[in-house]
This record gives structure tokens, sequence and C-alpha cells, in this order.
């Protein structure tokens, strides 16, 4: 795990927008990275995949799970290249950067 310290406490403490936010943050990442630099990109899809688990298994968002279980399956279609689903990294940049916005106007 590569966010010891978020999962020990610190990302249930975040706001729904702040914690995907965050995983835009790491989507980003691997966009900027696919077909580059593949240890770069790797590490990215970990860290981000780690993150929208940690969110996923949050109990405060329980009734957002199917949203969020969802936007897991649209990452992983994406990095494995679109094939059921055509996504891409880009247009899930669309996604996060909603909650990343939100999270601004928030503070």
């Amino acid at each position: 795990m590569q966010h010891q310290q978020l999962a020990s406490g610190r990302w249930h403490q975040m706001t729904l927008a702040e914690q995907m936010g965050n995983i835009g943050s790491e989507v980003s990442r691997a966009c900027r990275w696919q077909g580059k630099n593949q240890t770069r990109f790797d590490g990215a899809v970990e860290r981000a995949s780690e993150l929208l688990c940690l969110t996923i298994d949050d109990p405060r968002w329980r009734g957002r799970r199917k949203e969020l279980c969802r936007a897991n399956e649209l990452f992983w279609d994406a990095v494995s290249g679109g094939k059921e689903y055509n996504t891409t990294l880009e247009s899930l940049l669309r996604y996060f950067d909603a909650f990343a916005m939100a999270a601004r106007l928030k503070k």
C-alpha cells in the first residue's frame, strides 16, 4: 500500500469531493504517462486504484457505492485500452475534475 497514512484514517476525514479530486490527480498522471513511461504509468494506475478502493470502502459513501464501483470499472476499462466501454483516461478526467472543482469551491 502506497498511501499508508491515508489508509490509516486521514482519507476518511476528507469529503467525497476531496477524495475523488485526489483520485483524479492520479488519473491525470496516468493519462500523462500512458504510452510514454510504463513505470510512471503503472505507478499512477496503482495509486489511483488504491485510492478508489479506499473510497469505495469508506462507509460514509455506502449510498454512492454503485457509482463508485462503476467509476472503478470504467477506470480499469480505460487502463486496459477501453475494450469493453470505449473508455479513455481523458474522458474520465472530466468526471474527476468536477469533484476537484467542487472541493475547491467549498474551501
